[in-house]
């Protein structure tokens, strides 16, 4: 930022190469400027708190703004968007054709053909009847169509929330001797399940799932996919039974070990679980309490296998409909015998690699799995365990991104530790686990970042009103007398001590060089404040308390460009009465124009 000419400024060039460690030392220079308009700092438009409050609000849970489409629309047409809105089907179903069915109807039998076996063996890790996998193979997906926002979301039963269920619900039921609370409950989970995740979408909450970056995305993807690949041993060496767990060690130990088991599956519709739900009793905190789990777990693992597939095909996939839609799918379910159901890396890898393009996939998948539960049950004496295997690992495979690891590890450390993590504690210890370490380092990055932000020491780039970094503009030069810093950050309760300290020693280092180097005494300190975007109670007592500080050692304290909701606080904590007529100026280039011509305007 700076003044509107610098033509007629003189700029003198003091070399500081006193010795060898000064080789760097940036050149000084002192500008002598012609008087010109200082510019007054105003304040926004004044709003009422009702009005911030709003405005605020209207930010955080509706950042895109879902209403400006109905603006200046009749009321058909405003009925046709809000279907849009709520049932993306309404969307892109006007536009669809034979090309894209013939994509769909192909994708979505390969689907089918994983789902059916896969569908029965996650049944089983849930402790539950096996047809109840195929039965969560059909309804879910229906509701999840009309829905959900992914065109490439394989909806069924998952490993993870069907290990989670079947080990919650296990230490204190017994599967075995009371099956039919075991199934009230699994139901009970379900429907709570779905009732927390939709409600997240509801609140428009959706932005929970950002925290789900591409770094722990890549290192998730990775992960699973090894995993699952593994899984798939089972099918590939004939093995019929296999470990429930999927940490490596036991997947890899499972290949030596095993023993024979297999049912007869019955015929038919999944008939209505309505009345089995669990509402009054001793065990309704334990259905709440998996149902909380599973929910998180198969919400978490389902919106980061849609965001991934969607960042393949670019284009955007709707957490607020995403929880929506799986949440709704689970309320459904779990009247109609079905269980806990999300969006499957592995369903979705091979919908994704069979060339799917809407999500008239999961229509075909439930279709095919109509017919299976109505005529063809008997078959499944003969599933083909090794071509089925064989899918899978074709599928999961290509989805590990190594030069995505790659860049992550030369542009951004802590990313890549994000992804490392992810990776080996989905590998090593399980996927919700390995996603939420992956989590916390992100929001350690977060965290990080807000409690020690940069700070910078500027300079003057010749023949111009910009004042940049000196580190990174070797051009740059100091301003005699002056020591101009800048924050990029928000000054909040959690680093404005450190800002205070960390400015201080600034002023401490800038001091010494001054006089070893025998230059200009400091005189004035401009601090700016562009990059910081908003500040509270704690960062106000702060710059209060700096200017207090550097007051009594005879250094002049000024602020430079506060943005808007910066000054409003500003001016409203009356700090700036403090600051006095030259305390505040809205850039850089003014401040350093005018405090050195009032310096030399003195006798």
């Amino acid at each position: 930022m700076g003044v509107n000419s610098y033509s007629n400024s003189r700029v003198e060039h003091l070399a500081c190469n006193n010795n060898g460690s000064n080789n760097n030392m940036k050149i000084q220079a002192e500008i002598q400027m012609p008087p010109l308009e200082i510019h007054k700092v105003r304040l926004p438009p004044e709003r009422t708190t009702l009005q911030k409050l709003r405005h605020r609000l209207s930010e955080i849970f509706f950042p895109d703004d879902p209403l400006h489409r109905f603006k200046n629309q009749t009321c058909l047409m405003k009925l046709l968007l809000a279907l849009q809105y709520f049932f993306p089907i309404f969307q892109w179903a006007p536009h669809y054709n034979l090309s894209l069915l013939r994509s769909d109807i192909i994708s979505g039998l390969t689907i089918a053909s994983l789902a059916i076996p896969q569908g029965i063996s996650y049944a089983k890790f849930a402790n539950l009847p096996p047809i109840l996998g195929l039965y969560s193979s059909f309804v879910p997906p229906l509701i999840y169509s009309l829905l959900g926002s992914s065109r490439h979301l394989g909806v069924g039963p998952v490993s993870i929330a069907s290990l989670v269920m079947g080990s919650m619900l296990s230490e204190t039921v017994s599967f075995s001797q009371d099956p039919i609370l075991y199934l009230k409950l699994a139901f009970t989970a379900t429907f709570f399940a779905g009732l927390f995740q939709s409600s997240l979408g509801i609140l428009r909450l959706g932005f929970v799932i950002d925290f789900l970056s591409k770094a722990t995305l890549v290192g998730f993807m990775a992960g699973a996919a090894i995993i699952v690949s593994l899984q798939q041993l089972k099918g590939l060496l004939g093995i019929v039974h296999f470990t429930n767990k999927m940490q490596i060690t036991p997947v890899l130990i499972s290949v030596f070990k095993q023993r024979d088991e297999i049912g007869e599956l019955p015929k038919g519709l999944n008939p209505p679980s309505s009345n089995m739900l669990y509402f009054n009793g001793p065990y309704l905190a334990l259905a709440i309490k998996t149902g909380l789990v599973t929910g998180i777990l198969s919400l978490t693992e389902g919106i980061a296998v849609g965001r991934t597939f969607a960042a393949l095909k670019n284009y955007q996939v709707d957490g607020n409909k995403e929880m929506m839609a799986i949440g709704l799918m689970n309320i459904a379910g779990s009247c109609s015998s079905c269980y806990v159901t999300t969006g499957s890396f592995s369903r979705s890898a091979v919908n994704y690699n069979a060339g799917a393009q809407t999500a008239v996939s999961n229509i075909i998948m439930a279709s095919a799995v109509l017919v299976t539960l109505l005529f063809l049950m008997p078959l499944f004496y003969y599933t083909p365990n090794v071509v089925l295997a064989a899918i899978i690992i074709t599928a999961v495979v290509g989805l590990i991104d190594y030069q995505g690891a790659y860049k992550l590890w030369k542009v951004d450390k802590l990313d890549f530790l994000a992804c490392l993590c992810s990776f080996f504690g989905v590998w090593f210890i399980s996927v919700p686990l390995g996603l939420g370490i992956a989590v916390a380092i992100s929001v350690f990055k977060i965290l990080l970042h807000v409690s020690r932000p940069n700070t910078l020491v500027l300079g003057n780039i010749p023949g111009t009103p910009i004042f940049h970094s000196l580190n990174q503009y070797r051009e740059a030069l100091r301003i005699p007398s002056f020591v101009i810093l800048a924050v990029e950050s928000p000054i909040y309760f959690a680093n404005s001590t450190y800002l205070q300290e960390r400015i201080l020693r600034w002023v401490r280092e800038e001091e010494e060089r001054v006089k070893a180097n025998n230059e200009s005494t400091l005189k004035c300190i401009i601090l700016d404040m562009t990059a910081v975007t908003a500040i509270d109670t704690s960062g106000i007592d702060t710059l209060y308390e700096l200017r207090k500080v550097l007051d009594k050692r005879s250094l002049q304290l000024v602020l430079a460009n506060p943005v808007g909701n910066v000054m409003e606080k500003l001016h409203q904590s009356n700090i700036l009465d403090s600051f006095g007529l030259k305390g505040v100026y809205l850039s850089v280039g003014e401040a350093v124009a005018d405090i050195s011509s009032s310096w030399k305007a003195q006798p």
